[in-house]
């Protein structure tokens, strides 16, 4: 027997569309909502470039028809029996396509997607966050999709003028299956979906065209809005051997919030997934938040809208990592951003230093899960702006890099070839080496020399364990000098006769001999070797562990050898005329 639904509807069956970041699924529900069937897909993530997630919203659309025909053939019901069907969604991921044909001009830009945060920063800069707060209750970040939107138009070819002559449709994922679904006859979206555009005037319930003007999104591109619960139209029936009728749409979490019935203000829905996101019923009441959560739309019936206030994390879990940059930067802007830059995370050993993004296979075989990593970023790029109360007003954080790296671009090592040596407690030289990757047969590591727009420059580096480190063992450890200043004018009254060397491996040698077991010793010593002597050998120590190193380097990288060699020195034993 039929189930009454709603509108005069008696039908035995419901078709559940649940369009995910990572996945595409179909459920199958008889008359008593018990699930009959299911059908799942994984869905192809696409990362162009660091801190870039793209979809194929053709991939989208085919998993979607098949795990539904899937579903629909697992019970043996043909579409006749199905009353309804409902789609969630990821929410804010952006799809541009040509009204003519269907096709989308670009990949969508899924959610998780930052390549857009300069040109947040930008409009934060301008002043119009709060314009933004005001109208959606979002904050001007990369994640929701007016910026999406616009680096689409600047950027797909011809996107501008289609865009302006009305030629194209925007959607988010709810909106393109609609499309679709519909043979393109219905272009409309949920006041869900259309309250994670950065568009969407909450209070009112229509498209803001103050801001579509500020972000640059022309009105035409922009689908209807309507209640979740809605006639959106019947499917084309070639698709599942007869029309059914699509009678709701709604974003992911707020689809979450209905299905665990928090009806009631007060109530809090939290969904653990790809992300985590928490939405806490206010009933019909927006709330604007003093703690930079969202103030978003919970449901739409009957042209009544409930709110909610929400709390997101783009990857679910309550920790996250970072290397010190990252948490200075955490603490900086008072828990807004979470990044680093592409020399740090490649000092992880998490970091593919070739494609510039987290290795997903190292993560696992370390253990480590991804939800903990900060987006990778240039080493000069806007990191966001320190917290106002910090230093009496927000400052610009504009740069990042590793201190060996910093010092390498201090010194302006920007040519192959060139090498940059710190002489401090321990001594650190780089190799540049350009676009190339050099893999070392000596033990040296190939790493990221520093990262500007996008483009990587990469380096051989090289680590000794104790440079100035031997000058604190004459002073501290035998007590025969009081400063290290006395060094140099001691070891040039050294007897050139008496040749006594150190090998200064207190704790173990670095490159190229990287011996943990290794321990220092002294060679060479006569009963006339002194003071004088045993300052020469500590300060010589670091002029042959350099050149073990330059050699190594060359050894590695045969270009190295036929170019001039430039080594450029800094730290606190550059101080000392006779070391350098």
């Amino acid at each position: 027997m039929g189930a009454a639904l709603g509108r005069g509807i008696v039908a035995d069956y419901l078709l559940a569309i649940d369009q995910g970041t990572t996945s595409t699924r179909t459920i199958l529900f008889d008359a008593a909502l018990t699930p009959v069937a299911t059908a799942q897909q994984e869905l192809r993530q696409i990362y162009p470039a660091p801190g870039w997630v793209e979809h194929d919203p053709e991939e989208i659309w085919s998993a979607t028809v098949a795990t539904a025909r899937a579903a629909l053939a697992q019970a043996g019901v043909d579409a006749g029996k199905v009353a309804g069907i409902g789609i969630t969604n990821q929410r804010e991921t952006t799809i541009l396509w040509d009204r003519a044909s269907g096709k989308p001009i670009h990949n969508a830009i899924v959610w998780q997607d930052r390549r857009t945060a300069d040109m947040c920063a930008s409009l934060r800069q301008a002043g119009h966050e709060g314009a933004v707060a005001a109208s959606t209750g979002l904050l001007l970040d990369p994640y929701f999709s007016a910026t999406k939107i616009r680096w689409l138009i600047d950027h797909a070819e011809g996107a501008g003028a289609s865009a302006q002559a009305g030629r194209l449709a925007f959607g988010t994922v709810d909106s393109f299956l609609l499309w679709r679904l519909t043979g393109g006859r219905v272009h409309a979206s949920d006041a869900t979906n259309a309250a994670r555009t950065m568009l969407f005037d909450i209070g009112r319930g229509e498209w803001d065209l103050g801001l579509c003007e500020i972000f640059g999104v022309p009105p035409a591109l922009l689908p209807s809005v309507c209640d979740c619960a809605h006639d959106f139209g019947t499917t084309e029936p070639a698709l599942f051997g007869g029309g059914i009728s699509i009678l709701g749409l709604a974003g992911d979490q707020q689809a979450a919030t209905v299905g665990q019935g928090c009806f009631t203000p007060g109530m809090i829905k939290s969904t653990y997934g790809t992300g985590c996101f928490a939405l806490l019923n206010t009933g019909a009441q927006p709330v604007a938040s003093q703690h930079r959560l969202l103030t978003t739309i919970a449901y739409q019936l009957a042209g009544k809208r409930t709110y909610a206030l929400e709390g997101a994390r783009a990857a679910a879990g309550r920790l996250a990592f970072g290397t010190v940059d990252t948490f200075l930067l955490w603490r900086l802007t008072g828990g807004r951003v979470h990044a680093t830059d592409a020399t740090n995370a490649a000092r992880t050993l998490l970091l593919d230093i070739h494609t510039g993004a987290w290795d997903d296979a190292l993560a696992a075989l370390f253990g480590v899960p991804a939800a903990l990593l900060p987006q990778v970023r240039d080493c000069a790029g806007d990191f966001g702006t320190t917290e106002p109360g910090l230093f009496g007003g927000p400052i610009r954080i504009l740069g990042v890099a590793g201190d060996q790296q910093a010092a390498t671009i201090g010194q302006g090592c920007f040519r192959p070839g060139m090498i940059k040596s710190t002489y401090g407690t321990g001594c650190f030289a780089l190799l540049n080496t350009g676009e190339q990757v050099v893999r070392s047969n000596n033990r040296l590591l190939s790493t990221i020399a520093y990262q500007l727009e996008g483009k990587r420059t990469y380096a051989l580096e090289a680590a000794i364990f104790v440079a100035g480190a031997a000058v604190q063992w004459l002073r501290d450890g035998l007590k025969l000098i009081a400063t290290a200043a006395e060094t140099a004018a001691l070891a040039a009254a050294a007897d050139p006769a008496e040749q006594v060397y150190l090998v200064p491996a207190f704790v173990g040698l670095g490159a190229p001999y990287w011996d943990s077991n290794a321990r220092g010793a002294l060679y060479g010593l006569t009963r006339k070797s002194g003071r004088a002597e045993f300052a020469r050998a500590a300060l010589e120590a670091v002029g042959y562990q350099t050149r073990d190193l330059i050699e190594a380097m060359r050894a590695d990288w045969p270009e190295a050898s036929g170019a001039e060699t430039v080594l450029r020195v800094d730290g606190g034993m550059t101080e000392s005329e006779w070391v350098m």
